[in-house]
């Protein structure tokens, strides 16, 4: 796998987990966790999102779904 591909996929592991952990957060808890522009945090909950593992109850509100998930390190 490539490099950029790893970060990637790291990176939106990341963004689950703290959703996980933190209950309903907004894209803005996200840019300011993790550093990055909103539009990649928009493209990775899409991501997350088209795997049924986060949805937007309402506009720019994030939580995880009831879908089982299981960790890989």
């Amino acid at each position: 796998m490539k490099p950029t591909t790893t970060r990637m996929l790291t990176r939106i592991k990341s963004i689950y987990m703290y959703i996980n952990e933190n209950g309903t957060v907004t894209t803005k808890d996200l840019v300011d966790e993790f550093g990055i522009t909103p539009r990649t945090i928009q493209r990775d909950l899409k991501v997350l999102q088209f795997n049924e593992l986060v949805y937007s109850p309402c506009r720019g509100k994030w939580t995880t779904t009831g879908k089982k998930v299981r960790m890989t390190s």
